[in-house]
């Protein structure tokens, strides 16, 4: 039975520190990068509601259902984003990935790549996870094309299934990388981290 505990992962440029009230600023200023809460299908907290969002997460940590990390970037040391474990489930040995938002300026860069390795490596190498899940929006086209690319495997999706900032109710798209699959996984991504390094 897998014990998820709150850990500094760093590696490939990025490092992802356990998160807390330290981090509010940081992640104010790189969700302004953008205005990234503008977005209805992301989770990004609006400026005067991050510290919220930060006490909602710790809130979840203590309760042993989430294991938030703020991102920040090795060469500026700046926060750049967040990304968390949720919707862990002990008994399956199951950790998804989520709520995870990064500045406009990181997107389509190694940031994405790089803080999903540490995080499988994490769950798969370290935990020791079964199964390592990731959900998005039906209208976010472009985190499922991210998710795609990592080489995660689309499970399904779930009709009606969870509550927009707007009132509206999404559908979320479900996918999963399994242990077995996880050397495949690996490579693949140490495979992108180098040719972007190029």
């Amino acid at each position: 039975m897998i014990k998820p505990a709150p850990a500094v992962l760093e590696g490939h440029g990025v490092r992802l520190e356990p998160l807390g009230p330290q981090h509010e600023a940081g992640l104010k200023a790189a969700a302004a990068d953008g205005k990234l809460w503008e977005l209805f299908f992301t989770s990004v907290p609006e400026p005067d509601k991050t510290g919220s969002y930060i006490d909602f997460a710790l809130s979840e940590q203590q309760k042993g259902a989430m294991l938030p990390w703020a991102v920040l970037d090795l060469k500026s040391g700046s926060v750049v984003g967040t990304t968390r474990y949720h919707d862990i489930i002990p008994a399956a040995d199951r950790v998804e990935i989520g709520w995870t938002w990064y500045a406009q300026r990181c997107q389509r860069s190694h940031v994405n790549t790089a803080c999903k390795l540490l995080l499988f490596q994490y769950g798969f190498e370290t935990v020791g996870c079964k199964v390592v899940g990731l959900r998005t929006d039906n209208f976010n086209f472009r985190s499922q094309r991210a998710i795609e690319a990592l080489g995660a495997k689309k499970d399904g999706v779930l009709r009606h299934h969870w509550p927009r900032r707007d009132g509206s109710v999404r559908d979320t798209v479900m996918y999963s990388v399994l242990a077995h699959e996880w050397p495949g996984v690996k490579a693949h991504l140490m495979l992108r981290l180098a040719r972007n390094s190029k």
